[in-house]
């Protein structure tokens, strides 16, 4: 008998924590479809019960496995609603390499679920665990059969079987995040995409050399900024100040081209628009890995980019961020795109900060040395970060307002009002680069465009959602074309136009 209770306890187990994962996930935004392809609910079924065997077999706890599976899936579910909340994306598959980045970055993440109820949930998740240990004892017949042991074989066939059937049953994914989590649910849509992050993209630019119709020592210097969150505020509210970007406006009126950037992000994950922009690759051109492309980079995936065409044109190249290296794999992904220099938080050790972060005109000022000492053409791409978030952890100084609005801004714009404060750091930083650029003797070419719009949920309650659009300019040291129209393109065709602009396409 005592050996039949434990194979009834494994199966009741699974049976009550495989319901409660599906009420559960009935809990996320957007929610998923309960009427969704029989596949996906094989899929759902089959991995809820292999996490559970598996737990079952390493703690010989039954109850305790299903009670611990299914706090991990709430855990996925609160921090998809989060990232929701602030990102308009849910949870997709390259977000479980953010738990880690969260241990090692924690002001980037954790204040987007918030502290409390992270708090609470490391104690919840620490308080089941005790429970879990001293009121489930460990069976004797455990590793007997049929006893338990007998109950986990048939759990994994069951859970191997529906796996199977959920594969032959050829769900389609199209990497729009939400649709695809709404129709097939969490785990199938994640068990989806780890499938199709197997194959590598197939796809990359020519890496042909452009022809150019002067020598080498007449090749202009090429600057391209990608500031964070970097956009045109004054369009969500009209009591802003005009001046904070000054520079902004007359480089744009000076410029060969500006307008509008579709960027393939939204108050985050900056890669994607960085990427887009050194590759010229779009995100149909990318499939799965569009959530986080220097991932497939750092498992091989070779692709033409900007800084290696112009390496083999004889440019010097030098990629700028000014935070840890290993962010983003960017230590072992800029040499794979070309970069022959990176220069990281490690060689802003004195740098004036502003706010949390390395300020913007650090940046220009280390974008000076760069030029200044340049005995042939060098492209420089520096990525600010002076503006990333949270910025709700930074506090509203005194005269901040009175300096940066012209009326009194609506009561919970104090993420705005952070927000401007950099933002007029960033056109100061136009200024610097415009006094460095004109100071050359060799022509020099601007390019600056924003990664994404900033996260300001509060404000945008307020204020209306922008459309999540950036802006962007290129300018010449040399070359002048008054009141240009604006021309909107996307970051991906961005640096082909700035290349042409430049006259080397």
């Amino acid at each position: 008998m005592a050996t039949e209770g434990a194979f009834v306890a494994v199966g009741v187990a699974a049976a009550m924590g495989l319901l409660l994962s599906v009420l559960i996930e009935g809990l996320m935004r957007p929610r998923p479809a309960f009427f969704r392809p029989w596949a996906a609910w094989a899929l759902h079924g089959g991995l809820w019960l292999l996490a559970h065997g598996a737990l079952t077999l390493l703690l010989g706890r039954p109850w305790f496995a299903a009670a611990s599976a299914s706090a991990f899936l709430l855990m996925l579910v609160l921090v998809n609603n989060a990232k929701y909340k602030a990102l308009r994306e849910p949870f997709v598959l390259p977000d479980f390499e953010y738990f880690t980045d969260a241990i090692r970055h924690p002001r980037l993440y954790i204040p987007f679920l918030g502290w409390v109820k992270f708090l609470l949930s490391a104690l919840g998740f620490g308080a089941a665990v005790a429970l879990g240990l001293w009121g489930e004892s460990v069976p004797d017949e455990r590793l007997t059969w049929p006893g338990q042991l007998g109950a986990l074989v048939v759990e994994a066939v069951l859970a191997v079987a529906l796996i199977i059937a959920g594969q032959r049953g050829r769900l389609r994914v199209d990497f729009d995040a939400e649709r695809d989590v709404s129709t097939l649910g969490l785990l199938a849509s994640l068990w989806r995409y780890a499938a199709e992050s197997r194959t590598l993209p197939a796809v990359g630019l020519p890496d042909a050399v452009p022809a150019v119709p002067f020598a080498r020592e007449d090749l202009p210097h090429l600057v391209a900024v990608q500031s964070e969150s970097f956009f045109d505020v004054r369009d969500l509210f009209a009591g802003i100040r005009p001046e904070i970007l000054a520079v902004f406006d007359q480089l744009k009126a000076e410029a060969l081209s500006h307008g509008k950037l579709e960027v393939p992000a939204w108050g985050a994950n900056t890669v994607r628009s960085e990427f887009a922009f050194l590759s010229g690759l779009g995100e149909a051109d990318l499939g799965v890995h569009r959530f986080n492309p220097y991932r497939a980079i750092a498992k091989g995936w070779e692709v033409a980019s900007l800084a290696r065409v112009l390496r083999q044109l004889g440019y010097r190249t030098v990629a700028i961020h000014p935070y840890p290296a290993s962010f983003y794999l960017r230590d072992r992904v800029y040499p794979r795109l070309g970069f022959d220099e990176f220069l990281d938080i490690e060689s802003f050790a004195d740098a004036q900060r502003a706010g949390p972060y390395v300020g913007d005109l650090e940046v220009a000022r280390k974008v000076d040395e760069i030029v200044g000492r340049a005995d042939g053409p060098v492209f420089v791409f520096a990525v600010t970060m002076e503006n990333h978030g949270p910025l709700h952890l930074e506090k509203v100084a005194a005269g901040d307002e009175a300096g940066l609005y012209g009326s009194e801004p609506p009561a919970g714009c104090e993420d705005l009002t952070i927000y401007l404060r950099h933002v007029r750091n960033a056109d100061r930083m136009m200024h610097a680069l415009r006094t460095t650029l004109r100071a050359c003797s060799r022509r020099a070419e601007l390019c600056w465009y924003g990664d994404h719009v900033p996260i300001m949920p509060r404000v945008y309650e307020v204020l209306g959602t922008p459309s999540g659009e950036v802006d962007y300019f290129l300018w010449s040291s040399r070359l002048k074309r008054e009141d240009q129209p604006a021309r909107n393109t996307a970051a991906s065709a961005l640096a082909n136009l700035w290349l042409r602009q430049a006259g080397l396409r």
